[in-house]
């Protein structure tokens, strides 16, 4: 297991989820259902599945594309998601498909996240990252460490949580990340 992959993408995912669409489905999710367990559980079952889909993507796309091609996209994707972190999510964008239904909270929060993730930056960062580090497992437990960082304090701090977290700050520091990532991915560092 590469230590600097499961870093990175824990960190990256972790700093890109705060102020994400799907950390404001976790805060709507907890203020309506109030049962942090079964929400907390749909989320890690969402996600790894979600995220080892798109690191399983990643992963084939390096067998695929010749390595120089491969270095240019990833280095341009990189950037480009630097740009698009610095554009925040907004919880109007969201339905949770409220009602309360047979799927109970854990099926409603599984479904809702796994679909909210679907083209979300941080679905797009794992194909990426695993593309990067060529490590299907370890991108996709980082991935999915990131994203539980970000969403139990939703989940369990409610609203509050995300009033004493300067969120323009912290898109700005992930997209300094992204950034930084992608000149190194073009410049072939550690590649």
């Amino acid at each position: 297991m590469s230590l600097e992959a499961f870093a990175v993408s824990t960190g990256v995912v972790a700093l890109g989820e705060i102020g994400d669409k799907t950390q404001l489905l976790a805060l709507l999710l907890a203020a309506r259902y109030r049962a942090p367990r079964p929400i907390m559980a749909g989320i890690l079952v969402a996600t790894l599945a979600n995220h080892a889909l798109a690191a399983a993507l990643g992963t084939w796309l390096t067998r695929l594309v010749d390595p120089q091609w491969l270095r240019w996209g990833l280095g341009l994707s990189f950037l480009a998601v630097a740009a698009w972190m610095l554009v925040p999510d907004k919880a109007d964008d969201l339905d949770t498909g409220a009602p309360r239904s047979r799927l109970g909270v854990f099926g409603i929060t599984v479904i809702a996240f796994f679909l909210a993730e679907m083209g979300d930056k941080t679905q797009i960062a794992t194909v990426m990252l695993a593309a990067r580090y060529e490590a299907l497992l370890t991108v996709t437990a980082g991935t999915t460490l990131g994203m539980m960082i970000a969403n139990v304090p939703a989940v369990l701090l409610g609203e509050r949580a995300v009033r004493f977290v300067p969120i323009a700050w912290v898109h700005r520091i992930a997209a300094g990340v992204f950034a930084a990532i992608g000149i190194a991915v073009l410049a072939g560092v550690g590649g």
